[in-house]
């Protein structure tokens, strides 16, 4: 910071010590000014920004260290050096732990002087670098994929911002591919941990002993194959939020640790003895029926209430269609920037036709079906024979077909297409392999002659 930059702020009764130190300092080059007691300097830090401020302690009326106090609540990043008599040093020492820089004492020394300033300087510059780094940090840490003007999705987006303010857990609720994980990266976003890292698990994506390794961890030997220590997603969380998806898929005996660690907020690693302590926020999403699995047995009555404090619903794309133009429109200028192709928007009967399909895949399948569509057209606008939909739409099924039934269909069709192959499936069909498999059940597709015989 050039010297010009800098606004020092004099506050001493002393008019000697006043003018001596405003010359110093304005042959430097810095802007000063002067004020002979507490309540002219008041109004003067009303008036013009000042970096540093340097305070007499003995002063009639209210003193440096009060005055200091109402300083630091006007502006807490404010750099005060404190003026002191030998005598007062023990004064000036409660000041540095009330906030001061440092102090000097009379007479001054104008080299002393002159290197403190320096070093309130650098202060200053440090100060100034984390705020505007955090007001970056703030800004890119805003998720730029939740899209939506519709009535549904400004309530999410108000429980958003009231849920953020607090810490407590919140439960996201909705069908898959809504948007659960971009929710969860918005209230992180806007919370008091959005400095410390939100740390993401897909239950559903591990085997119970592979989850356990994951959220907790592990020492050296733990088990086989454990040849060195391994931090968790627990440990990483710490000072941040831990957001758990698809909540509904862990084991009754992983939904038992879990609940221990919510509510004690510590744990120790498999195959360790040392209790780490983590602090954390919890945030959980699930496309299940928590509640009829719990009067099932098959989850923790005591586990769902303690992660749902507060819920947020996700409406599917078919409630909000106003919000599919926006949503298409996005993606649209993502991929085509990203692929380098000259598309820039749909045209009227191919937004017609988004708009009037169900989107079983939400917005995942928007990404999909626009991405896709890029990939194939030849113009400057998405045309409806560049538009290939993974299902047919439920709106106008082909023979009275229901959703389910139409979904059972394709899946069948890309399964027998891979022959059996549920990784090459699950990435045509853009779900997960857990997906697949559960629809395999539901659908009883092991019994089906056409699959069977890849099983």
């Amino acid at each position: 910071m050039k010297p010009e930059e800098i606004g020092i702020l004099i506050v001493d009764d002393e008019a000697s010590v006043r003018d001596s130190l405003y010359q110093w300092f304005k042959a430097d080059g810095y802007r000063v000014d002067t004020a002979e007691e507490a309540t002219s300097a008041l109004k003067k830090l009303q008036e013009n920004p000042w970096d540093i401020i340097l305070l007499d302690i003995k002063m009639p009326g209210m003193d440096g260290i009060e005055l200091q106090n109402r300083i630091k609540q006007i502006d807490k990043n404010i750099v005060t050096i404190i003026i002191t008599a030998y005598a007062a040093v023990d004064t000036a020492i409660q000041a540095l732990k009330d906030g001061a820089f440092d102090y000097v004492t009379k007479p001054i020394d104008p080299d002393d002087l002159s290197r403190l300033i320096r070093n309130a300087i650098e202060k200053r510059r440090l100060v100034t670098e984390n705020i505007q780094l955090r007001q970056q940090i703030e800004e890119l840490s805003l998720p730029d994929e939740v899209v939506g003007e519709s009535p549904a999705m400004k309530r999410v987006m108000e429980m958003v911002n009231t849920v953020a303010k607090t810490d407590s857990t919140v439960m996201i609720l909705g069908e898959s591919g809504t948007g659960k994980e971009l929710i969860a990266r918005a209230i992180h976003s806007r919370s008091s941990r959005r400095y410390f890292p939100i740390i993401t698990i897909n239950c559903g994506a591990y085997p119970e002993g592979l989850l356990e390794s994951e959220l907790f961890g592990h020492e050296k030997g733990a088990f086989t194959g454990a040849i060195y220590r391994r931090k968790g997603k627990l440990e990483m969380a710490d000072k941040g939020t831990l957001f758990l998806d698809e909540i509904g898929n862990i084991s009754e005996k992983m939904q038992m640790d879990l609940l221990r660690v919510i509510e004690t907020k510590n744990f120790t690693r498999l195959g360790g003895d040392k209790a780490i302590d983590v602090d954390f926020r919890v945030i959980s999403a699930t496309n299940k029926d928590l509640e009829k699995a719990i009067k099932e047995g098959i989850f923790r009555e005591d586990l769902y209430y303690r992660l749902n404090v507060f819920s947020i619903l996700l409406p599917p794309l078919r409630e909000r269609r106003t919000d599919i133009p926006l949503i298409a429109k996005y993606f649209l200028s993502k991929y085509a920037q990203s692929m380098n192709k000259n598309v820039v928007d749909f045209s009227p009967q191919a937004m017609e036709m988004f708009i009037g399909y169900d989107w079983p895949g939400n917005i995942r399948e928007v990404r999909n079906v626009v991405e896709r569509a890029i990939v194939v057209a030849q113009g400057p606008q998405i045309q409806v024979e560049d538009i290939s939909f993974p299902f047919p739409s439920p709106a106008t099924p082909s023979g009275g077909a229901s959703l389910e039934e139409v979904e059972k269909d394709q899946i069948l069709k890309i399964l027998n297409q891979t022959k059996g192959n549920i990784a090459q499936a699950a990435e045509i069909l853009k779900i997960s392999r857990l997906t697949i498999y559960n629809k395999i059940e539901k659908y009883h597709l092991k019994r089906d002659d056409l699959y069977k015989q890849y099983l």
